[in-house]
């Protein structure tokens, strides 16, 4: 499976931009913004991670009718059921369950990029069965590897991977450490393959309600 590069999707926007509304345009060009420059970082696999994830957070993000900031989860599905809906050619599913199964496993498997572990371990009183809910969340994956459920997957992968994120954003993590390469190599392996690839859906399809932007073009 090729990766789609920022060359190819910018191709594709100039293409069909001027059927878009300008809120959805902007959402685009925003996200490939970021991914041109995590194409600049091949060998640095923390910075690709991260913008990477900055382009993820362009394409998916919205504004709430309630709070500036829906939660992560509700939003992370109501996205991932859009995407899942309009993948005609299959190339999330086939990338879930051919190209990346095996690093995805081990992200599930990954004690160290589940947030219950992090609020045990950080003395947050509730999470003292942690290893009950890690194990809980790990049947339910491994139900789903069995139903081929990809929305479920990509679910908790993205849950898992939003820890990491929170990690390395936070200061939780060295730069290029040695401790948690495996989760990086990983993850960015997957992002960078499946955040292109979101966004060419999302061109293809671009009458479907993307959401509001949560911080659209202001003019002062």
């Amino acid at each position: 499976m090729l990766n789609l590069t920022y060359s190819k999707l910018k191709d594709i926007h100039r293409s069909k931009r001027e059927n878009y509304t300008d809120e959805f345009s902007t959402r685009i060009h925003r996200s490939l913004s970021w991914i041109n420059r995590a194409e600049k970082d091949n060998e640095d696999l923390d910075a690709k991670f991260i913008f990477y994830w900055i382009a993820f957070n362009s394409a998916y993000s919205e504004l709430s009718t309630s709070n500036l900031f829906n939660s992560e989860r509700r939003v992370y599905g109501d996205y991932f059921e859009k995407i899942l809906k309009y993948d005609q050619k299959e190339i999330i599913y086939n990338a879930i369950w051919k190209e990346f199964s095996g690093s995805i496993r081990n992200l599930l498997n990954n004690q160290f990029i589940f947030g219950p572990f992090w609020n045990f371990q950080n003395g947050h009183e509730g999470f003292d069965d942690w290893e009950v809910k890690f194990n809980e969340s790990k049947s339910i994956a491994l139900k789903a590897l069995q139903n081929k459920n990809t929305l479920v997957i990509l679910e908790i992968l993205f849950d898992r991977l939003y820890t990491l994120r929170n990690q390395i954003l936070h200061g939780g993590a060295t730069w290029n450490g040695k401790i948690n390469r495996s989760q990086i190599t990983d993850g960015q392996s997957i992002i960078s393959f499946l955040i292109p690839n979101f966004l060419e859906i999302m061109m293809d399809n671009q009458n479907e309600n993307w959401g509001k932007l949560s911080f659209p073009v202001v003019q002062t």
